[in-house]
């Protein structure tokens, strides 16, 4: 039987065990066009029969964008693909391809963009003259700018992706707290929060809260109604980047949004907390105007290690405020 009639008897039995060995097969003999035929004939057949071969289809278009040239990876960074992938695929493609090789095969579409914030991410220098004719869906600079961390990044394999969180400096000291401090309204800080974690909230089983108090950074975590807890002062890098690795995780069930994702979170985050939103994007100069006024706190109310947490406080004392940020997601 020849190969692609073997495919449509695959097909045909709805055979998910056998379509995953023919995937692994040709991705072995690194016949990508036949990889892309499995992927178009199982996605055309789960729209127009109704079979469940969206697994298969995923699969491949998983591993063209992971494993294949550039001209073959960028068949599937069309903005269709990729939904019930483990990551967006425009970061899975960014692993192992330069946005140099893969711009001449992209179309001017959205997650062309996104392709080219995650090769910055990963440290590679992208020409602004190529980001032109695409949507600029992200109204941030590609480039990252003096200001920024070392972000950590996702590392996609056959069994998964990982995304180790950011190493935490300092040791917690115990202490108690409470505060009568006066609680202040701050929308905007409480909607950039939750925008950053949504994947955890919406999509798994996670929880997000945040308050802001005049007072100091000890103030705000005891207006969480929590008095016995472990803090230390962190530098502005480690909470920008436990930020960001949480805006780009999926929590303990949902799916992954992207490095890019939640860069960009970390950024709205920070226009919230210093107020700068109306003229976006900030600047360098108004960013570290932020950022020296700012003075980061990570803590914990004793809770078992293991989940995703974002356990933050943050005190401006030019503006004699605080915030402290409680985001889980247990697994």
């Amino acid at each position: 039987m020849a190969d692609d009639e073997r495919l449509d008897a695959l097909i045909h039995s709805v055979d998910l065990d056998g379509l995953v060995r023919m995937i692994d097969d040709r991705c072995s003999d690194r016949d990508w066009a036949g990889v892309l035929r499995l992927r178009d004939r199982c996605a055309a057949a789960t729209r127009e029969t109704g079979r469940q071969l969206w697994p298969a289809a995923t699969l491949a278009e998983y591993r063209l964008a992971l494993l294949a040239p550039p001209e073959w990876a960028a068949t599937v960074l069309d903005g269709e693909a990729g939904r019930f992938t483990i990551g967006p695929l425009s970061e899975v493609a960014a692993q192992h391809h330069t946005w140099a090789d893969l711009r001449p095969h992209l179309d001017a579409v959205p997650i062309s963009l996104f392709v080219a914030h995650e090769r910055a991410i990963r440290g590679e220098s992208i020409d602004p003259s190529s980001l032109a004719p695409l949507p600029p869906v992200l109204d941030i600079p590609a480039a990252l700018q003096s200001w920024e961390p070392a972000y950590t990044v996702a590392t996609y394999g056959d069994a998964g992706v990982e995304h180790e969180m950011p190493a935490s400096s300092g040791v917690p000291v115990d202490t108690e707290v409470t505060s009568s401090a006066e609680v202040v309204d701050d929308e905007a800080t409480e909607l950039a929060l939750r925008q950053l974690v949504e994947t955890w909230t919406a999509s798994s089983t996670g929880r997000a809260e945040s308050v802001c108090v005049e007072g100091a950074a000890a103030d705000a975590v005891a207006a969480l109604g929590l008095h016995s807890i472990r803090i230390v002062e962190i530098p502005a890098d480690e909470a920008l980047a436990t930020l960001a690795w949480a805006g780009a995780s999926g929590g303990a069930h949902g799916r992954r949004r992207g490095a890019a994702m939640g860069r960009f979170s970390t950024w709205w985050l920070l226009g919230a907390l210093g107020d700068l939103h109306d003229d976006w994007p900030p600047t360098v100069d108004e960013v570290e105007t932020l950022l020296d006024e700012l003075t980061w706190y990570r803590w914990d109310a004793h809770e078992p290690d293991g989940g995703w947490r974002v356990q933050l406080a943050v005190e401006n004392t030019t503006e004699g405020v605080a915030w402290a940020f409680n985001a889980r997601d247990d697994a």
